[in-house]
């Protein structure tokens, strides 16, 4: 699993909206915020708590990212399940698991959010489906 360090220096979101960096924030102290380009709104500072930064923790964050993009995918919802595809694909690239290069996008993600619940024991709605069937087209 690479470092929070690894994660400042190498990580470069592929969000438009930063969901990517909403969700890795929960686990950055707020002095180090910055750091990884993200600054907190006035009102904000002196309350930003996080978790350790944890392989255990990462995980109950993938499980709820996973789910989350299936949801979208399943409702072809094109701009938040491509949010969550990237979202998926950052912490796969943490874990550092086998799935950091995985990349195929077709019918809205499904693909990677399946391989990504079946490695780590995650729910999978799309059962033997591959998640490049007709039947979750566009």
């Amino acid at each position: 699993m690479k470092t929070l360090d690894q994660v400042r220096d190498e990580y470069k979101s592929n969000t438009l909206d930063g969901r990517d960096l909403h969700r890795l924030m929960r686990f950055i102290p707020e002095g180090q915020l910055i750091d990884f380009g993200i600054t907190l709104k006035d009102e904000y500072i002196g309350t930003h708590s996080y978790v350790e930064f944890s392989r255990e923790n990462i995980l109950v964050q993938l499980r709820e990212d996973v789910d989350f993009g299936f949801e979208k995918a399943l409702d072809q919802r094109g701009i938040s399940a491509s949010l969550m595809y990237e979202v998926v694909k950052m912490w796969n690239w943490i874990l550092e698991d086998g799935l950091e290069d995985f990349d195929d996008y077709s019918m809205y993600g499904l693909p990677l959010f399946k391989a990504t619940a079946l490695k780590y024991g995650f729910s999978n709605p799309i059962g033997d489906d591959n998640g490049d069937e007709d039947k979750y087209g566009y």
